[in-house]
């Protein structure tokens, strides 16, 4: 497969990975032994396959996969950067609250709680895309295998083999 058409597919995986997993609460699917990473990797081996008529080899659709994940990671960072400065406020007010509660924290707690700013938004971003591109390396590979076997055409069914030759007609009675 010519890099052309390995390009499309592993844009499309890489961003399926990298939107779904960048979103809040829609990122929780990942939760669940990396769904949004492994979909990902069968999604760009199903569009591998799409594109021929002999099937994938293990190989092409683990290499597709793979690359999705990279993709995935950075798509991920363009997604949750911006997701993440937005909801800041919000995480802020939040925890502003709960230090307002008079809730019984530990001093580290309230010292962690108090310090955090876009700054640690950032950084925490930046932590998770670490933990994305290095899942997205290992589960969008393996979704690219599970996608390889899933996604492989069926071979052609075997042709009928031809119909048995006619019994020869009986011979005429003989007369006595």
């Amino acid at each position: 497969m010519n890099q052309s058409q390995l390009l499309q597919p592993v844009l499309f995986g890489g961003l399926f990975i990298g939107v779904l997993s960048g979103l809040p609460i829609i990122d929780i699917g990942n939760c669940c032994c990396c769904l949004w990473v492994i979909g990902g990797g069968m999604l760009t081996a199903w569009l591998q396959q799409r594109e021929r008529p002999e099937p994938l080899t293990l190989g092409e659709g683990a290499f597709g996969g793979f690359l999705a994940g990279i993709a995935g990671a950075v798509v991920y960072l363009a997604v949750a950067i911006p997701v993440s400065i937005v909801t800041a406020p919000l995480q802020r007010g939040m925890m502003e609250f709960l230090v307002d509660s008079g809730a019984d924290f530990p001093p580290e707690v309230l010292e962690m709680l108090e310090n955090m700013g876009s700054e640690g938004v950032i950084v925490g971003v930046l932590i998770w895309f670490v933990v994305m591109l290095i899942a997205g390396m290992i589960f969008a590979t393996l979704g690219g295998l599970l996608g390889v076997l899933i996604f492989r055409p069926s071979p052609p069914a075997p042709p009928y083999p031809p119909a048995p030759p006619s019994p020869a007609p009986p011979p005429p009675p003989v007369p006595y």
